[in-house]
């Protein structure tokens, strides 16, 4: 996959107690893993936040962007093959953190959009993580997939079916099937499941859920439906399906709606985290961040086309509108 490296300069801040003591005090070495492609504004918003930390000057940090295919398997070798060039790992999404929990125990990392990091095993608790791993959340809580449903529902009042586009492996799918399937049935809905383990299966098991006869679709975040955006909303265009998502993106590229956090937001307070690691704090110390703000977003091209009257309650709570 493309790879892009960044060059910054640490101003003042103070040399890292946590970081490689054999690494000279020249320069630290930042290293940004995303598990697929991301959209050029998340992967520079660390970058920029950064910046405006003040690291230039004097001293050389070195942040590394890095792109390993979304697979558990792929994301284990690659953080493999970087971390003896790495001080401070930045790690994007579940499977990526997972993975990076697997094999980067000797170093800080800082996970980023990541379901739920308790439940998983990532860390202790939110408030004392515990070992090397702090980060932000990706969701304040699994509730959001009821919301999620339950948008869909008011959409489409008499929705019976709904179709849940899964990626195999991805470790947020149980704990989201699970709050799937706790606010289903007030809702009068039943849940069809789908698996999905590559972005060449996508079309094929499309053509199963309308087979299938859903009436709309919800979509597992994570890595895979993160990268796959624009495919999987070209794709429900394709199916005329009313289809609700986790990122803004999908919905930009033509998907319906998007229930879900700033992912820019997300960067930049991972690089706060990388600003306090760097000044001497320890993973285990800095309590996990959870987004404040769920944004909604709406694409109202893509309603017109499936023939769906937005309501007015739900626009009313829209921060994005796209026409």
């Amino acid at each position: 996959m493309k790879r892009r490296e960044f060059i910054i300069l640490l101003g003042a801040a103070a040399w890292p107690s946590s970081a490689h003591t054999q690494q000279s005090s020249s320069q630290i070495r930042i290293c940004q893993l995303f598990p697929g492609e991301y959209p050029e504004h998340v992967v520079r918003a660390l970058e920029k936040r950064l910046e405006e930390l003040g690291y230039v000057g004097r001293k050389t940090v070195r942040l590394r962007n890095v792109f390993v295919t979304p697979q558990p398997k792929a994301i284990e070798d690659r953080i493999t093959e970087i971390l003896p060039e790495t001080d401070v790992l930045v790690v994007w999404s579940t499977v990526g953190s997972v993975a990076a929990k697997k094999i980067a125990q000797s170093i800080p990392v800082v996970f980023l959009s990541v379901g739920v990091p308790v439940d998983i095993g990532l860390v202790a608790s939110l408030n004392r993580p515990g070992g090397n791993m702090t980060g932000v959340t990706f969701e304040a809580a699994t509730e959001t997939y009821g919301l999620r449903l339950q948008m869909l529902k008011e959409i489409i009042p008499k929705i019976r079916k709904v179709a849940v586009l899964k990626a195999k492996g991805d470790p947020n799918v149980a704990h989201a099937i699970a709050a799937l399937e706790k606010a289903a049935p007030s809702l009068g809905i039943q849940l069809m499941q789908y698996e999905v383990r590559s972005s060449d299966e996508l079309p094929a098991v499309f053509q199963q859920i309308e087979q299938g006869l859903a009436d709309g679709l919800i979509s597992i975040a994570g890595a895979f439906t993160f990268t796959n955006s624009t495919q999987i909303a070209l794709l429900t265009q394709q199916h005329r399906l009313p289809s609700c998502h986790g990122f803004r993106d999908t919905v930009v590229a033509g998907g319906l709606i998007s229930l879900g956090p700033d992912m820019v937001a997300i960067a930049i307070e991972g690089a706060n985290f990388v600003d306090k690691i760097l000044r001497g704090a320890k993973p285990a110390d800095l309590p996990v961040e959870q987004p404040t703000k769920m944004e909604v977003v709406i694409n109202l091209k893509t309603a017109k086309a499936l023939g769906l009257d937005i309501p007015a309650t739900l626009l009313g709570r829209a921060d994005e509108v796209i026409e």
